[in-house]
């Protein structure tokens, strides 16, 4: 699950490029010193990785109280249904609900801290911007948060969304070095193959929920490989 993790933060980078892509292009990197700058991208992507870290181990808390309730599988079914119909159902249709409104105050708040941090340039900016930045509102981040839910643990659910924002990391810094370095032809093959492989991942964890006994893909459930246990003595 963590390399599904891992390659939704990959193709959904160019996405994070078009909604992040004017922080990244902003960042005070010294471009004179070579090794200055690297390091300061470096510290900039910790940051999103620390936030990102935050984020499943919140939502990973949400999945383990779920499965101390024995709703696991279940859960990890609806959240593979959930995901299907997220990319089946016109985004212009999800967008007239703003799903977003209740944080909206913070959501304000963390942009204009965020602003204010980009006007410094100082240690700790970079760091700052990249905290900041990943917990701004995105489409696919609210993907890898219901990976991070599934996986019912505080650990594999931090882990998880550490793995996304490690899949976001190359595009990202490109975009940084490079500016505007992709083509329409290119950029609308990525757009395309992302929802095919957020309908995958929700496949996934439909027939993680099954628990049909396919090792790695749908394991039985450990009640059930408990009970045979028993069986055989």
């Amino acid at each position: 699950m963590l390399i599904s993790a891992f390659i939704l933060g990959l193709l959904g980078s160019l996405h994070c490029v078009g909604m992040c892509g004017p922080i990244a292009f902003m960042l005070p990197v010294d471009r004179s010193n070579t090794l200055k700058k690297i390091s300061q991208i470096s510290i900039y992507h910790f940051g999103r990785l620390l936030a990102y870290s935050i984020i499943g181990l919140v939502f990973g808390l949400v999945g383990k109280s779920l499965y101390i309730f024995g709703i696991q599988q279940q859960l990890s079914i609806a959240i593979g249904i959930f995901m299907i119909i997220l990319v089946i159902i016109p985004y212009k249709t999800i967008g007239k609900y703003n799903l977003s409104k209740p944080l909206n105050k913070l959501i304000s708040k963390v942009k204009t801290n965020l602003g204010q941090a980009l006007k410094k340039k100082t240690a700790d900016t970079f760091l700052t911007i990249g905290f900041l930045n990943g917990f701004l509102p995105c489409g696919l981040v609210y993907m890898a948060v219901f990976g991070a839910v599934a996986t019912g643990s505080l650990f594999q659910g931090s882990l998880y969304m550490v793995f996304f924002g490690l899949g976001t990391i190359p595009l990202m810094t490109t975009a940084i070095y490079l500016g505007k370095f992709l083509n329409s032809t290119v950029k609308q093959r990525i757009q395309k193959a992302i929802p095919v492989f957020v309908v995958l991942i929700g496949v996934l964890f439909i027939l993680r929920g099954l628990g049909l006994g396919i090792p790695y893909i749908s394991p039985a459930p450990i009640v059930e490989i408990a009970s045979s246990a028993i069986d055989c003595h």
